[in-house]
């Protein structure tokens, strides 16, 4: 199937020629939200932390004699029945992240950009052309492309007055092709992308 390649002026400029397996079947919902579950859990910072009973401040002698007291039997003052003690089981430093196959990261990649490509949520730019890192380049851009909202600009290498363009502006985020997530794309209402970058993606999700 063919899509329209248009320049800053939302104009069309020529098209773009791509396999049927990014527009049609079905959409793998299923794989966007593990590939998303994957990437939120290697952004936790896994920092949370309980004293356990060799932690908590507090005597490790025997509070008083095992029998003929006619109090319950204890060990010391730190066990976690007691009030000053420690946490049982608490939650402990640790890594969430864990590895997600390839093959499942690029189909999640694939459901999402189908999804995308079939609400015509994706606009194909010839290039982008902004020379200088101006927040008002940025705007006139979107704005002369008709694109509002939330918005992914996706280029093969972003170039730097690119990044620094957009930086500003809260609901558009920047992403190179070869970096791009499900969750980058499922979290964005349009996409733009260069030319380049759709070749790119295309190949990478089609492979």
């Amino acid at each position: 199937m063919t899509c329209d390649v248009v320049n800053e002026h939302n104009e069309t400029v020529g098209a773009l020629e791509l396999s049927d397996d990014l527009f049609e079947g079905p959409i793998a919902s299923k794989l966007v939200w593990e590939s998303v579950v994957h990437e939120q859990a290697g952004a936790r910072r896994g920092t949370h932390a309980t004293k356990t009973r060799g932690l908590v401040s507090g005597t490790g002698r025997k509070p008083w004699r095992q029998k003929g007291s006619g109090r319950a039997r204890v060990g010391e003052a730190r066990n976690p029945l007691w009030r000053t003690g420690g946490a049982v089981f608490g939650p402990q430093p640790r890594d969430y992240g864990y590895r997600l196959p390839r093959k499942v990261a690029r189909g999640a990649l694939r459901a999402a950009l189908r999804a995308k490509f079939q609400e015509n949520a994706v606009l194909v730019l010839s290039a982008f052309t902004i020379t200088e890192p101006r927040t008002r380049l940025a705007v006139e851009l979107l704005e002369g492309l008709g694109v509002h909202g939330k918005a992914l600009l996706i280029d093969v290498a972003p170039d730097v007055n690119l990044q620094r363009a957009a930086s500003n502006l809260p609901d558009v985020r920047v992403a190179a092709s070869g970096r791009v997530t499900a969750r980058d794309v499922a979290n964005a209402g349009r996409l733009v992308v260069s030319r380049d970058a759709a070749e790119h993606l295309a190949r990478v999700v089609t492979s």
